[in-house]
């Protein structure tokens, strides 16, 4: 009769414990990205999801949620119920976005991050009408010139944008935003030269250079690039400049770090597969795959530099 009582309450302690401890996932997992179709952070959700899925054992569904900068997907993600089963996956944009507006959740310390996934940097590109072959000569001639040069941004508080206010408040140059709705418009406006110059990730760029339409004149990386092992960083010239391209995952504040731990782990194994280093490689994009702190440090450091270059550029913040 003893072993019967401590049987049956074995299964009671058993069956009050909350579904989450005793199986994860229970279900489809959404993987939030806060971008249109195409670009990459789509692309390594998509990359990524498969294998996922796989190693979760539950489809892993690729929902993207546009609008406002990511802050639309962002919010979506920080207010999610914290049971592992919503994950989003943000680039650098998300800390640009977060110093640009005013957000109903705090971007640093309101949402719980999981991986760091990878990191490159934004190449700074002239039109070949440009008479400037240097970061230093294209300096010159902003200083020569004050408020006769344009960049093109892919949006209003992108990070291409603050890029270049931080360039200008580091240099003491006058060179006027342009904002375009996205990479590709950006860069079709430079190759046309309606704009004089511009600084947008490697990937979209690379092609326009190789192809003699664009001049490489520096990089935002504090090393170079092996995909343009001729372009210099720009802290070459300018010292201190620095602006790093990331991707990476993070879930609602409060995920369990049983979950924390497994999504960092399961991830940096896919991201060390040769398919996958392969892939990233061929696109400039360096593997991180750290602990969970290290990326808290990359958002909040970000975070924080963006803000100081909104107030110092008199950017006014949007609603």
């Amino acid at each position: 009769m003893r072993v019967l009582t401590l049987a049956l309450a074995a299964v009671l302690a058993a069956a009050a414990l909350p579904a989450p401890a005793q199986q994860y996932p229970t279900r489809p997992i959404r993987l939030i990205v806060p971008f249109p179709p195409g670009g990459g952070t789509d692309i390594y959700s998509r990359a990524l999801s498969g294998p996922l899925t796989q190693v979760l054992g539950q489809t892993v569904v690729v929902d993207n949620r546009p609008g406002a900068g990511s802050a639309i997907g962002a919010e979506m993600a920080a207010r999610a119920e914290p049971d592992g089963h919503t994950i989003i996956i943000v680039s650098s944009s998300y800390a640009a976005n977060a110093a640009y507006r005013k957000l109903p959740y705090d971007p640093i310390d309101g949402i719980q991050p999981i991986i760091l996934l990878g990191t490159t940097g934004l190449v700074m590109t002239v039109h070949p009408s440009v008479p400037a072959k240097s970061v230093r000569e294209l300096i010159d001639l902003a200083k020569a010139s004050p408020g006769k040069l344009n960049y093109a941004s892919v949006g209003a508080g992108s990070v291409t944008q603050l890029t270049h206010e931080l360039f200008k408040i580091q240099t003491g140059t006058n060179i006027v935003h342009v904002p375009y709705k996205g990479g590709g418009p950006a860069l079709t406006a430079l190759v046309a030269g309606q704009v004089q110059m511009s600084a947008i990730s490697l990937v979209p760029t690379l092609p326009q250079v190789k192809a003699g339409k664009l001049r490489a004149i520096g990089i935002t990386t504090p090393k170079r690039s092996p995909l343009l092992p001729d372009v210099p960083p720009i802290s070459d010239t300018v010292r201190g400049f620095q602006v790093i391209h990331w991707y990476g995952f993070w879930g609602p504040k409060g995920l369990p770090k049983r979950i924390v731990t497994l999504w960092n782990k399961e991830v940096a194994k896919i991201m060390a597969t040769d398919d996958m280093r392969k892939r990233i490689q061929a696109e400039g994009l360096d593997l991180a795959a750290g602990p969970p702190e290290e990326f808290y440090k990359v958002i909040r450091d970000d975070v924080l530099k963006w803000r100081r270059v909104v107030k110092e550029a008199k950017i006014e913040v949007a609603d």
